[in-house]
């Protein structure tokens, strides 16, 4: 029998890689509404490079204002549905978990389990794959589900807790990074 031939992904974080976060004291929040929803530049274009190239785009974030209670879970499905109709993506993956849960969430970041949920669901390779984000959670996360890391690094009030693989300003040069290791290390 023929050995299954997982396919490769990008994982991002929705704010600060695909959307403009509001900065307050340091630290990015999420939109709260569909008009604050701001792609950043570039990543229409990194979004469909990756997607020509074959990677497979699932976007994984935490939205933590809905366990909370101070968003709709109705706002940030509509900011979803907008998002998706902008941009080549596979899948959206959301935990709406406060972060205060005990035990923790498994689903919430820096926990593996939107990705983990990703891949079984759409047959992905791990290793070939890329978790792309702009806090301590993602890299964390993409550590823990055996992905390779790019960190957009905005200088944010908020270290990082393991080093990533790559660190750049924004996801135009992390598609670059990505693009270039795939010429690198696939076969022709």
């Amino acid at each position: 029998m023929p050995e299954l031939i997982r396919s490769k992904a990008v994982f991002l974080d929705r704010d600060g890689v695909i959307n403009a976060p509001k900065i307050i004291d340091g630290k990015p929040y999420a939109p709260i509404s569909l008009e604050d929803f701001i792609l950043l530049p570039g990543v229409v274009e990194s979004c469909q490079r990756l997607k020509q190239a074959g990677f497979l785009l699932v976007v994984a974030t935490n939205q933590p204002e809905v366990g909370r209670g101070t968003l709709s879970q109705a706002v940030v499905e509509g900011i979803h549905a907008h998002m998706q109709r902008l941009l080549p993506l596979d899948r959206v993956e959301v935990s709406y978990a406060s972060g205060h849960e005990q035990p923790p969430d498994e689903n919430r970041k820096p926990r593996p389990g939107m990705l983990l949920r990703a891949t079984r669901e759409l047959g992905i390779d791990l290793a070939r794959s890329w978790m792309v984000g702009d806090r301590w959670r993602d890299i964390d996360c993409g550590h823990a589900a055996g992905c390779r890391t790019i960190f957009i690094d905005y200088g944010y009030d908020e270290p990082l807790r393991q080093p990533p693989d790559f660190r750049v300003k924004r996801l135009v040069e992390a598609a670059d990074v990505i693009l270039s290791a795939k010429e690198r290390l696939e076969p022709k």
